[in-house]
């Protein structure tokens, strides 16, 4: 599909914080991994709108945060060159807070994920959103296109992690290379690692040598 060229990409503002929550809750709370984290359909609402109001206010102070001139997406973003910016006690706690006792599984999950992050310098998707309402026009898209075009002008890769195959194949046609899947534990879905470097003979880049589980030191 191609990018929506109708719609502004711009930064967000704590202004457009409310509207932004409820494009992240409505988009993200269907999905494999949505009924992974949490099961019960009549809490997951509640707990969503906590979780994704912090973490919309973390991307904000310590990201990147675009949205379009409607408000009906929003993607957020984070410099990523050696120190995790996610990886904080003030993050775990309001994860934890947010999320009560389906903090397991979120806290579970930040953790495979930071586990699997590449070490060579890139941008890091962390989250991306459509407004249900306005699927399939390409919003997404152009998020993504806006945002490809500066980290290209600098020489920045790219990296995310896709949960279902439609999103997968949308950043294979944007340039990305899949990695391996990972394996959610207590059967939970698939999640594909998805990199986008700087293509040397007009194919995507491979990824990076060291995109593999990382060891801690003894």
């Amino acid at each position: 599909m191609q990018p929506n060229s109708t719609l502004t990409v711009r930064r967000a503002t704590p202004d457009d914080a409310g509207p932004l929550i409820t494009v992240l809750v409505e988009a993200l709370l269907d999905g494999p991994v949505a009924d992974w984290l949490v099961p019960d359909l009549d809490d997951r609402r509640t707990v969503y709108f906590r979780y994704f109001k912090h973490v919309l206010h973390h991307g904000l102070q310590y990201g990147r945060v675009d949205t379009t001139s409607d408000l009906s997406a929003v993607a957020i973003w984070y410099t990523r060159d050696e120190v995790p910016l996610l990886a904080s006690t003030d993050h775990y706690y309001a994860v934890e807070k947010a999320t009560g006792k389906y903090a397991p599984k979120f806290l579970l999950l930040d953790a495979i994920f930071e586990t699997h992050h590449p070490h060579a310098p890139h941008d890091y998707l962390a989250y991306i959103a459509v407004d249900p309402r306005h699927q399939g026009q390409g919003i997404g898209s152009a998020l993504l296109t806006t945002a490809h075009q500066t980290l290209d002008a600098t020489n920045r890769a790219a990296y995310l992690e896709a949960s279902n195959t439609r999103n997968r194949d949308l950043y294979l046609r944007l340039g990305y290379r899949q990695g391996a899947p990972i394996h959610l534990p207590t059967q939970g879905p698939l999640i594909w690692r998805m990199w986008r470097g700087q293509p040397t003979d007009g194919t995507p880049a491979p990824f990076p040598a060291d995109l593999l589980p990382r060891r801690r030191p003894l």
